[in-house]
């Protein structure tokens, strides 16, 4: 045990944030090497070392000059013992090795499928209209019954003569041709440079990634470049090659394609498609539409898997390291196949605190997509992308408070290695400082207290590592679907589940009612759409349940599953519990603090997180027997907890403040520590006078009474720290549990009494308990505030400072 206690207090270096490092002006071998250090200093013991735009065009991606600067990087990293992931593109989406690929090679350039429809009007003779490069795939009749729905009992396949087509309609009715055509997709990427950006003349073009020739390219342009120059440092201190969202189109490609390339058909074919099968990609062909677009999604993902995430996979292993990243949709769990640390990002502030963004819609998901598909692989490690953009408004507006809460968010649901994005090697410029902002490390305001953000991140990054998840719920998934409906009760009453994709049941074990995969077991199954499913899956669903599973489906059964049981979004949480124990209760019930059951080394944990804006104060029921500890993974502190009951559950008094996590510890080999009643809290507040000494530098202004210093001339957009101080009288020397609560305060505050040190608060509730520190008689209180970067760099007015009211209770 003291083994876990000392890894959990004393977090190793292995579990550290790894940002994006930004490399986006002109580098220098000194400044590389600063800012290496930076990082070191505050316990950032890696980073993804990444090429981005603003890199002036003398220094081009891959070149001599650009080498020397990464073999420097990673040379000071290994100095150091850090760790260091190599990004494959510049700058993304990933596999065109900034236009190189189809540099000399203009037939990997991306491509896709259009449609062209030409109405008939009685015997028709057309001649399709075929530019450069472009292949005609299939000619088709069909019966319109509407501008978007076909009959799909009267389709023809026509036969064609060059690029002649001649077709009579069989019967009267609205008859159209349609030809599907191959074509180059026009699609791009960003790029490093000055011009090369979306839309911009020099975007260097994109490349097809469906094409095995084409990705061979990129690998040999990209990987054996670094490889040739950094080959000693591939499984030590370089450990992974990070590939970037790929997009089979490209960034703006032309309107209404399809993913496609060469000799696709005959592919598609033998995934046991029918040609006729494609028009559901732009027309409702009746019942079978979704199944039928499902599919031609399922021979896309299993192309691509193939011909680009394999490769890269194997190059990886081959050379020691691990393929990590992540695809380009936030619910993509099927294309993490070959991922050695399966990754997803969270961007663009779709995921966040405010609207129940955090639960609803797609990119909800995210957090859980990687991690699950790591949980089944039997990945040790899963990775989240965090923060890009996650500012309100899109801007330099992010809280410590809100980057809290998505590492929160990311950990609770089993994401155990944290790659922030980004920290920037330049802010020079608003083409720089603005480019998918903010920085959210060495240029930000709360760069001085970052240590605290490492260490915690190591501590849960651990804590969620070489463990067992406790979930015994399983939420059926399709590789490019993760159903959000039917958990979102779940979270909010605490169920943990897992998703488990359809792709893995194959290997799924089933025996006495439980299905087994990898170090996962479920009991039940949940299911959202039955409409999605394969006749494979329901037999499967059927096998589980005639060996004593249980299945559970939303909705109307409409007789899909045999032995299924319906059930409903109010419903399933009861539903679940006359068929799986519970193992937490909170009392009284909330619907905002989240948790994650797991073994590690046969010990049990429960990662509490509060996603919600207040306090919760009340008792967690445990079902399981031993003592309890509580580990504050924030403050880096393990108590007793005694609980309150002598019955089979463990009652623990809970206080889980707003962006709080705790992790209580259940040792079953230990008695625990009974207490029957709780103590009576006897304390009163007193208010602080509103009068403050408050100082910039040596300019000092007296008595202000507190409010945003933004209100103040000359401040409107002042980005910085103020010193506020003020002395109190006490009355009394009983003051050894007093508790100083500032109020409001915008936004970090580090708090001195009488001189000594008492902490920093980067969120509310900004109270900081002061222990014996307070006298009888004439007490200095000192605080520092340091309000939002935003200001500054978005010119604008966001409240500032400490604007109160302060009080203290004893």
């Amino acid at each position: 045990m003291a083994k876990l206690t000392d890894a959990f207090l004393k977090p190793s270096d292995e579990f550290t944030p790894i940002p994006f490092w930004f490399w986006n002006d002109r580098l220098t071998h000194e400044e590389i090497k600063r800012q290496i250090h930076e990082f070191y200093k505050k316990g950032v013991m890696g980073f993804v070392l990444h090429p981005r735009l603003g890199i002036p065009k003398d220094i081009e991606y891959l070149s001599d000059a650009f080498m020397e600067f990464v073999l420097t990087a990673v040379k000071e990293a290994a100095r150091l013992g850090m760790r260091v992931i190599l990004y494959d593109e510049a700058m993304y989406p990933s596999g065109s090795a900034k236009g190189m690929v189809v540099s000399g090679h203009p037939e990997y350039a991306s491509r896709g499928l259009k449609m062209l429809e030409f109405h008939c009007q009685g015997s028709t003779n057309i001649t399709i209209p075929l530019d450069e490069g472009e292949k005609l795939i299939s000619v088709q009749a069909v019966e319109k019954r509407s501008k978007y729905q076909i009959n799909n009992k009267n389709i023809k396949r026509l036969q064609r003569s060059g690029e002649e087509i001649q077709f009579c309609p069989p019967s009267k009715g609205n008859w159209s041709i349609i030809c599907l055509i191959e074509t180059f997709s026009k699609g791009t990427i960003r790029g490093i440079h000055d011009g090369e950006d979306d839309g911009e003349e020099n975007a260097p073009a994109s490349a097809d990634l469906l094409n095995p020739l084409a990705v061979q390219r990129f690998i040999e342009l990209t990987h054996e470049r670094y490889y040739s120059i950094l080959a000693v440092h591939f499984g030590s201190t370089i450990q992974a090659f990070f590939t970037d969202e790929p997009d089979i189109l490209g960034r703006g490609a032309s309107k209404g394609l399809i993913p496609w390339t060469n000799d696709l058909l005959a592919y598609y074919l033998e995934q046991g498609n029918r040609e006729i099968d494609l028009l559901a990609l732009w027309f409702d062909v009746g019942g079978e539409t979704p199944i039928l677009q499902k599919n031609y999604q399922k021979v896309i993902n299993k192309r691509l898997s193939e011909a680009y995430y394999k490769p890269l996979s194997r190059w990886c292993e081959q050379h020691q390291i691990a393929l990590t990243g992540h695809p380009a949709a936030s619910d993509d769990i099927g294309l993490l196949d070959y991922f050695q640390i399966p990754g997803q990002d969270v961007v663009w502030r779709w995921v966040a605190p405010e609207d129940e963004k955090g639960l609803v819609g797609t990119h909800s998901t995210a957090g859980k997509c990687s991690a699950d598909a790591a949980r089944h692989r039997g990945r040790r490690r899963n990775l989240n992308e965090i923060l890009g953009v996650c500012g309100q408004g899109n801007s330099w507006h992010l809280s410590g408070g809100d980057m809290k809460w998505y590492f929160d968010w990311l950990f609770v649901r089993g994401v155990n290695l944290i790659s922030p994005h980004a920290f920037y090697y330049s802010i020079e410029g608003r083409t720089r400082s603005h480019e998918r902002p903010p920085d959210v490390g060495v240029n930000n305001i709360w760069w001085p207290y970052y240590e605290q953000f490492s260490t915690y991140i190591k501590r849960l990054s651990w804590l969620m590592t070489d463990s067992v998840n406790l979930a015994q719920i399983a939420v059926l998934c399709e590789e490019a679907f993760l159903p959000w409906k039917i958990v979102k009760p779940l979270y909010e009453n605490q169920i943990e589940f897992n998703y488990l994709e359809e792709s893995l049941l194959d290997q799924c074990v089933i025996n006495e009612g439980i299905i087994g995969i990898e170090k996962q077991v479920y009991r039940v199954i949940l299911v959202e759409d039955t409409t999605r499913l394969s006749s494979k899956t329901i037999m499967f669903l059927e096998q589980f349940i005639k060996n004593g599973g249980t299945v559970f489906v939303l909705g109307e059964l409409e007789n899909k599953i045999v032995g299924a049981v319906s059930t409903s979004i109010k419903g399933v949480c009861g539903d679940l519990e006359d068929v799986v124990r519970r193992e937490i209760n909170l009392v009284p019930a909330c619907d905002d603090i989240r948790i994650s059951q797991v073994d590690k080394e046969g010990q049990f944990y429960y990662l509490l997180v509060n996603e919600g804006e207040t306090n919760y104060e009340g008792a967690l029921r445990i079902n399981r027997q031993g003592s309890v500890q509580k580990w504050d993974p924030w403050k880096g502190t393990i108590e007793d907890v005694p609980i309150q009951t002598r019955k089979s559950n463990s009652r623990v008094p809970l206080q889980l403040q707003r962006r709080e996590s705790i992790i209580f510890y259940i040792n079953p080999n230990e008695k625990p520590v009974y207490q029957e009643t709780l103590p009576i809290n006897n304390k009163q507040a007193v208010p602080v006078k509103e009068e403050w000494k408050i100082s910039l530098n040596n300019l000092i202004r007296e008595e202000v009474t507190l409010g945003s210093w933004t209100e103040w001339e000359g401040m409107e957009h002042f980005s910085g720290t103020l010193v506020y101080e003020q002395t109190i009288k006490c009355q009394t020397s009983n003051m050894t549990y007093a508790t100083l609560d500032l109020g409001e305060v915008q936004e970090i505050a580090h708090v001195w009494i009488n001189g000594q040190e008492i902490g920093v608060k980067m969120w509310a509730p900004y109270t900081f308990e002061l222990g014996n520190v307070l006298r009888k008689g004439d007490n200095s209180i000192r605080v520092k505030v340091t309000n939002t970067k935003a200001n500054d760099m978005d010119k604008v007015s966001l409240p500032s400072g400490l604007i109160g009211p302060v009080t203290i209770t004893y």
